[in-house]
C-alpha cells in the first residue's frame, strides 16, 4: 500500500514538473515571437529609412547634375553672343541669371534698338535671329521652357477696355515662341505662354524704363516642371444628368 502511495507521489511530481517546464517553455516561445517581431518592425524601419536615405540622395545627385547642365546651357548662349558677329550688339540687352525655377534668359529692350515697333507685336528683324539662334540653342537640352511677355507702365489702348498692355504683352510673348520654334526649338517643348503687362518690371524704381520692356524665357529646372504639373487644372468631366431628367431620344433612322 505504501509503495503504491509512494509510486503516485512520483507521478504526480512527475506532471507538475513537466507542466512548469511545457509553461516555462510557452514563456520562452512567446518571449521569441516578440522579439522576433520587434526585430522585423526595427528591420523595416532600418530598410525603409535607407530607402528615403538613398532616394534623397538621388534627387540630390540629380539636381547637381541639372544645375550643371542649366550653367552649360548659360555658357553657351553667352558664346553664341561673343561668337556671332550679327548678334554682338545684342550682347547689352540680354540679361542671363539663375532662378528657383531655372536658367532665366531675359531680352531686354534699349530705346535705340527695340525688340517691337511701338504697340506691335511683329518682331524685330535682328530680335527674330537672335531668337532663332536661342532655339537652336535650347533645342539641344530636353528642359521644357515657359515664355513671359513685359510691357512698361505707359497705357496702351482704352484702359480696361479693348487692346491692352495685357493683350500686347501675351502677343509678343507668343510671337517670340514662334521665333524660337523656327530655330528649330520643338513645339511640345513649351509649356507656358503668358503676358505680364506691368506688372512685373524689371526696374521697379523706373516704371517707364525701356527694360521692363522684355521677353523672359525661363528654361525650367525638374522642380519646376513638377510643380506645373501639380498645379495645372485638371481635365473636366462630363456633368452628371440632373436626376429623373428624360434621356433623349436617339434620332429615327431614316427610311430606304
Amino acid at each position: 500500500m505504501a509503495a503504491r502511495d509512494a509510486e503516485q507521489r512520483r507521478k504526480s511530481l512527475r506532471r507538475g514538473q513537466l507542466s512548469e517546464y511545457l509553461a516555462a517553455l510557452s514563456l520562452m516561445l512567446r518571449g521569441y515571437r516578440i522579439l522576433a517581431m520587434r526585430y522585423r518592425v526595427k528591420a523595416g524601419e532600418i530598410e525603409a529609412q535607407q530607402r528615403n536615405f538613398n532616394l534623397q540622395a538621388l534627387k540630390n545627385e540629380q539636381r547637381r547634375a541639372e544645375a550643371a547642365r542649366l550653367e552649360d546651357l548659360k555658357s553657351q548662349v553667352q558664346e553664341v553672343l561673343e561668337s556671332t558677329p550679327q548678334l554682338a550688339a545684342l550682347k547689352s540687352q540680354i540679361r542671363l541669371d539663375m532662378t528657383r525655377d531655372g536658367l532665366r534668359i531675359q531680352i531686354v529692350d534699349e530705346n535705340s534698338r527695340p525688340m517691337f515697333d511701338s504697340g506691335s507685336a511683329v518682331v524685330k528683324g535682328y530680335m527674330q535671329e537672335l531668337l532663332r539662334e536661342i532655339g537652336s540653342v535650347l533645342a539641344e537640352v530636353p528642359n521644357r521652357l515657359t515664355l513671359e511677355g513685359h510691357t512698361d507702365a505707359q497705357p496702351f489702348g482704352a484702359g480696361g477696355q479693348g487692346y491692352t498692355n495685357w493683350e500686347l504683352s501675351s502677343d509678343r510673348a507668343n510671337a517670340s515662341r514662334r521665333a524660337l520654334i523656327q530655330g528649330g526649338l520643338p513645339e511640345d517643348r513649351v509649356l507656358r505662354v503668358q503676358g505680364l503687362a506691368s506688372s512685373s518690371p524689371f526696374e521697379p524704381q523706373d516704371p517707364l524704363s525701356p527694360a521692363n520692356r522684355r521677353i523672359s524665357i525661363i528654361v525650367m529646372n525638374r522642380e519646376a516642371e513638377d510643380r506645373f504639373f501639380r498645379t495645372a487644372p485638371p481635365p473636366e468631366e462630363p456633368e452628371p444628368p440632373e436626376v429623373g431628367a428624360e434621356a433623349p431620344q436617339a434620332a429615327p433612322l431614316p427610311s430606304r
